[in-house]
């Protein structure tokens, strides 16, 4: 029975750091997308599933738009562009702290040109006055189409029923396209290795969070309920390594610890969690690396 029913898919594009996936996690309900205060965090296209009244809306959260230098950032970039095309709407997020630098005016330059619908969600207010909001709002809306424009905070949740209330009725006529309990329709293995990702980013400094990768290698279901799951953080050079585990093993030990906290909060079980460092010089310039996370090696 689809009467009534709408569902549609809805691209959350902006440029790095705007806050893209704290609001997919929010507007889902679940963690689903990895939050580090660190640009490019989000290295593939995450589909998160929610529902609000009769409505499915299906969110993208896409890596963010910036000016790539490096293959993986090229991939990246094209990720999000695709992930705008393929959406019935773009909710283009800027962050007001930010204002209208030059990645945002490319991004919504670009947006403009693609015959989507459009949506502006200002995000971060709680970080702006608000007399420099209304101003802010006026400039990204020039020669724009934004249907509609909103002001939230993916930190408070400002404003954010109300974004959702617009996209559920704003999505096309038709039945759902996934069961009601689904979330994403991203492996749990992926999102094992997201979780240990993040914990790089956060706890690792400067430049060394980008050299690395996450490879969920086994999962293996116990009797008692728990899983175990063997990952393997990838490095580029032997000194990496070193940095990684720490001396005497004490950093991987700790973001071991945080990983298999989080992992235990997601899964809501046991989890038993091996971590190992490989120095693996080219992975970011391996096609199967790519293809496994749904980019495309040739962007």
């Amino acid at each position: 029975m689809t009467a009534g029913k709408r569902c549609g898919t809805i691209a959350l594009v902006g440029a790095p750091n705007a806050g893209k996936s704290t609001l997919l996690n929010l507007l889902v309900g679940s963690k689903l997308s990895i939050v580090t205060p660190k640009v490019q965090t989000t290295r593939r296209r995450i589909l998160g599933i929610a529902l609000r009244g009769e409505a499915q809306l299906i969110f993208v959260d896409t890596p963010g738009i910036f000016a790539p230098r490096r293959r993986l950032d090229r991939a990246m970039v094209a990720a999000a562009w695709v992930g705008a095309e393929d959406a019935d709407i773009v909710v283009a997020l800027v962050d007001a702290a930010r204002g209208f630098d030059d990645d945002t005016r490319m991004i919504l330059g670009r947006l403009n040109g693609t015959g989507r619908r459009l949506v502006l969600a200002l995000n971060k207010i709680d970080l702006v006055r608000r007399e420099i909001l209304l101003p802010l709002a006026d400039e990204l809306a020039k020669g724009s189409t934004f249907e509609r424009i909103f002001m939230i905070s993916s930190t408070t949740g400002d404003g954010i029923a109300d974004l959702a209330d617009f996209l559920a009725a704003a999505v096309p006529e038709g039945p759902w396209l996934f069961p009601e309990d689904q979330l994403t329709d991203l492996p749990q293995r992926f999102l094992a290795a997201e979780i240990t990702r993040e914990q790089v980013f956060v706890q690792l400094h400067q430049e060394l969070p980008y050299a690395t990768t996450v490879e969920t290698e086994g999962w293996e279901e116990r009797d008692n309920g728990s899983v175990k799951i063997t990952q393997t953080i990838h490095v580029q050079r032997e000194g990496q390594k070193a940095i990684v585990l720490g001396k005497g093993g004490s950093q991987i030990k700790r973001i071991g610890a945080a990983s298999r906290a989080e992992l235990e909060r997601m899964l809501g079980r046991r989890v038993h969690l091996f971590l190992f460092v490989r120095v693996s010089e080219g992975w970011a310039e391996d096609r199967a690396h790519y293809e496994a996370i749904g980019l495309d090696f040739e962007s």
